[in-house]
Formats: structure tokens, sequence, C-alpha cells
């Protein structure tokens, strides 16, 4: 087997299962228990934190700020948006985002725009410079900007540190929300509410968590027995959480070894024809989007497939239905129907880049003919 998507998902790694095992074991405990079992719990979710707080920052220092753990990502970005827009109702105001957001995101915008709120969606293919375009569009009422680090389907990224920085300068009170989960771990992130999930990171599925700066007050969606401070009721679930502090720890992702194998498929595409680059210089190494032209994304998928090999056409979440996203970075609808989206892991080589594209060779010569 030869796995290349794993932007949709990463394999839980031997640190997280033995973590999750082995929390199973012994320290099962309800983290809001009194005795042993309860403490030992809540030690594991306390160091789960400052782990994940210290890597979020890629530095000595943690950012200023809490984690809240839930189930993935499209819990921890509906929180971060519903539980920040809360304070700003009845009274509408402004939104800037992309027309790039994952559908977490994406849908819970057009929620705030049945709610009145006026939301701005830029696409990456109007600007020469994007991380600056968001910021000349908050102005005075602009109550929330939500962007994505890194985009899942062609690895487009924005200078989070820098759009954070110039956003507060233009207006303190705009609370910028970053969804991270691409990004994790791979670029530099800051912001007042950051997303980020387990199973991108070679976690379990099920477990993400949500940074919230000092000072930024956010409203629960889930309410019951007020665990983790009234902000995500419900029993944690420790395995899950010591896991996904076990991955972070182990994690191998380097981003000099992601380009040399993308330089690698590069050349190795370059050998066959009318193939279009989705994935340049402004995007992540580990994630290479590229139009196999005259053969359409499902049929290149389903022939990858029968050698063992998988890759996806785009966001796992649209389950092969076009997301729009492509287009909004530039890429033409027909370039879109026969894109291919490979996402690199550390255990990837170069070797298993030169099978793939040994098959989607054999596989142009048997459908485009």
């Amino acid at each position: 087997m030869i796995y290349l998507d794993n932007a949709a998902t990463t394999k839980p790694c031997e640190e997280c299962r033995r973590a999750v095992c082995d929390t199973m074991e012994s320290a099962f405990g309800n983290a809001s228990s009194l005795h042993k079992l309860g403490t030992d719990s809540l030690q594991i979710i306390s160091r789960a934190k400052r782990t994940i707080l210290s890597a979020l920052s890629g530095a000595k220092t943690p950012l200023d700020g809490m984690i809240i753990f839930t189930s993935g990502a499209t819990e921890s970005n509906n929180t971060a948006l519903l539980g920040a827009m809360h304070r700003f109702r009845p009274h509408a105001g402004k939104i800037v985002s992309t027309a790039i957001e994952h559908p977490s995101v994406a849908k819970t915008l057009i929620r705030f725009e049945e709610d009145g709120f006026e939301v701005l969606r830029l696409a990456p293919k109007d600007f020469e410079d994007f991380t600056g375009a968001l910021v000349n569009a908050v102005d005075e009422n602009t109550a929330l900007l939500s962007a994505m680090a890194v985009n899942n389907e062609t690895g487009f990224k924005i200078d989070v540190p820098r759009l954070y920085r110039e956003v507060k300068r233009k207006n303190p009170k705009t609370i910028v929300h970053i969804d991270a989960v691409q990004g994790f771990l791979k670029v530099p992130l800051d912001g007042d509410l950051i997303s980020v999930s387990g199973h991108k990171v070679h976690a379990s599925k099920g477990i993400g968590a949500l940074f919230i700066k000092k000072g930024q007050n956010i409203l629960p969606i889930m309410l019951g027995g007020g665990q983790q401070g009234g902000l995500r009721s419900g029993t944690e679930p420790v395995e899950l959480i010591a896991g996904f502090d076990a991955a972070v720890k182990a994690y191998q992702g380097d981003t000099a070894k992601f380009a040399e194998l993308k330089a690698h498929l590069l050349d190795r595409l370059a050998e066959l024809e009318n193939i279009g680059i989705n994935s340049g210089a402004d995007c992540v190494p580990n994630i290479i989007n590229f139009s196999v032209r005259g053969v359409r994304s499902e049929i290149m998928l389903h022939s990858l497939e029968e050698d063992g090999i998988y890759v996806s056409s785009g966001s796992a979440c649209s389950k092969g239905k076009k997301s729009g996203v492509l287009g909004a970075l530039g890429v033409s609808d027909k370039d879109a129907d026969c894109a291919v989206r490979v996402s690199l892991c550390a255990d990837n080589t170069a070797e298993e880049l030169d099978a793939l594209c040994e098959k989607i060779k054999r596989t142009i010569e048997r459908v485009r003919r």
C-alpha cells in the first residue's frame, strides 16, 4: 500500500496508539472525580494542554491563553465562530473571510448572513498579496476575521503572524480566528482563536482542540456539567487526549524533506504530457495538487487504487463533489475536473512517488488513446 492522502487523515503513530491503550488501562478515571484515578486523568489533560500550547507557538514560550479539547476540527471551528459571534448579537457587523474555507467555517458564515451579518469572502486568485488583501478588508465595523492557515486542497498558505499583527493594529477589537487544521506543526501560527485537529497529525479521529487567547471571551455552544471551564461540557476523552499529546510530541514532519519530495514529484510529472500544477510556491510542500488533463479525477483515483495507491481529488469532506475552492484559487473548471491531490507525511518516500507517476503514466496511455 502507498498512502498519499494524509491531508484527509493520517495513520495514528505508534506513540499515539500506545498512549491511548496505556491510558485505557491505567488512567481511565473521570477527570471530574475527586479520587486518585480522577486526579491522574486531570494531570494527563493538563500535560496535553501544555504540549499543544507550546506546539502552537513553535517556540519554548507557549502562547498566552488556554486550550479546550473538542471532538475535532468541525466542533472547534463551530465553537470558535458561534461562541465569539454570540457577543455581537443582536447587533450585526461585518465578517471578513475567504472563498476557500472548510465547510465547517463556510456553512457557519452562511448562518451568520441569515442572522444579518455582512460576510465578505475574498478569493486568492483576485489578489497578488492575499494576506494584505484580508488586512485591507478589515474596518472599524469588522467583528470577526476567519481564515484558513493552509488550504486542504492545494496547500495554499497565508502569513498568519503577519495577518494577526496587522489586523490587530488596524482594529484591535476584531476577533481573529484561524483554522489551523492543515497548518498545525507546519507553519507559524497566531490568533485569538485557533482550531486544530488530532487526526491530521497522527493522533486518532475524534479529538481536536481550540486555543483561546487570554482576554478573549466566548460563549459555550454545548451546555452540561461545566467541564473545561464551562466552555465545553461533557466528560473529557482522556485516552484520546493522551494520544493527541503523544502524537504532537512524536511528530516528525520536516519541511525540508517535504520540499525535496515535492520537487521530485514535480520533476517526474514534468516527464508526462499535459499536466497542470495547481500548487505553486505559495503552498506548503506537503500538499501537491495537479491536473492530469484528459483523465477525470474519479477515473484516475480508481485506477491508482487498483495498485494500492491512495490519493484524493480534493477535500475528503466534499466526497468527490466540486467544492469551488480550486476555482477561487484560479484553477479552471476543466482542470478541476481532473485534479489529483497528493498529501505527504514523514513516512513517504521518493520511491513511492515514482510508483505513483508510473501508474499515472499507464492510466494516461489507457484513457487518452
